[in-house]
């Protein structure tokens, strides 16, 4: 059994439980789904675990918005528990709702060691639509983010309608400066953006699609790398094995991104 336990968060409309804990599983890691409550009322101890997954969905029904309803909750009841865990020097990912819920929280950007401060947001898609598809993401491999080592030009899923990512311009340099954006929303051949739709799918501003802590161990991204955890989940993977079979070559051994990077968080405290 591995020495590296995720708890996984479940309940209320979050619905990317399953696959999160898949993923990591795959990665190495002994995860566990846990409902909300199941937290908050002490059934189950954060102390317990290494890693802490904010996962997708539509916790609350985003009815006050996205993230909102679960940021608060967490926050009210398990805020000091929460920050513990990160000083205790663990990891914490937020994906896609999980990652508007961190950042309501104040998780995330981290600066001067402070995680109960929001100065971030995600908001409305500006296509005015729920977005279903994959992007190609330019990878920072200057930024100190934990997950993400080794990577360079990647492919991810999104699924979101509330993906922007917006902030004041001083907090956006910052960012930047700090090498906190870990990954952008790029052009197939790699080159950014620069905000063009599809590539740039909800107008997120400097194309950022995921952000790190000054430490790097708190990771926010909205696309989903649990989504991409079996080279058949890509949609050009009949093109991709057709081309190997016609070249005379072995099928690739290859390990999905999504596995890629929840393997950076095991590999992290072995």
């Amino acid at each position: 059994m591995s020495r590296v336990n995720v708890l996984v968060l479940a309940g209320y409309g979050l619905n990317c439980d399953y696959e999160t804990s898949y993923a990591f599983e795959l990665a190495g890691a002994t995860a566990k789904r846990v409902h909300i409550n199941s937290l908050i009322d002490g059934d189950v101890k954060l102390s317990d675990f290494n890693v802490l997954v904010f996962t997708g969905g539509f916790g609350w029904g985003d009815d006050h918005g996205a993230g909102v309803v679960q940021a608060v909750k967490l926050g009210t009841k398990l805020g000091d528990k929460i920050l513990d865990f990160i000083r205790r020097g663990n990891l914490v990912i937020g994906i896609c709702n999980g990652f508007q819920a961190i950042v309501n929280l104040g998780l995330l950007p981290g600066f001067d060691n402070d995680y109960a401060t929001r100065s971030l947001a995600l908001t409305f898609n500006d296509c005015g639509n729920f977005r279903d598809g994959w992007v190609h993401l330019k990878v920072n491999n200057l930024s100190p983010c934990v997950f993400t080592k080794g990577l360079k030009n990647i492919e991810l899923p999104i699924r979101h309608g509330e993906g922007k990512f917006y902030s004041d311009e001083s907090t956006i340099k910052r960012l930047i400066e700090n090498n906190q954006v870990v990954i952008q929303y790029a052009m197939p051949e790699g080159k950014p953006a620069n905000g063009k739709f599809p590539c740039n799918p909800n107008g997120s501003v400097k194309d950022i699609a995921g952000i790190c802590d000054p430490s790097g161990r708190i990771f926010g991204l909205m696309p989903h790398p649990e989504a991409y955890n079996h080279f058949t989940n890509h949609p050009d993977w009949t093109r991709h094995k057709e081309y190997t079979k016609r070249s005379g070559e072995n099928e690739p051994n290859i390990i999905p991104t999504g596995i890629l990077i929840f393997k950076n968080a095991v590999d992290y405290f072995l």
